[in-house]
């Protein structure tokens, strides 16, 4: 269950509108979580990563790995 939650949380940061440059705080990063999935909703946050990787896989592989390692640093029981 935890995987999952993770998954959706990185995608959701992945879409968001915080950047890697914006040197965001953990409390930022829960913030930008939630109101993506309230917006897009996880189906929503998914499709967009699957056309980021499909558009810009260049880019998206970056992006990902960050969103990845701030979620686990901002979501860390």
């Amino acid at each position: 269950m935890t995987a999952l939650i993770d998954d959706v949380r990185c995608e959701a940061l992945f879409v968001s509108w915080l950047q890697r440059s914006h040197e965001p705080t953990a409390e930022n990063i829960r913030e930008a979580v939630h109101a993506t999935v309230d917006r897009f909703g996880e189906a929503g946050c998914a499709e967009r990563v699957a056309q980021e990787f499909g558009e810009h896989p260049d880019c998206a592989i970056g992006r990902m790995r960050w969103a990845r390692n701030a979620v686990h640093l901002a979501f860390a029981v």
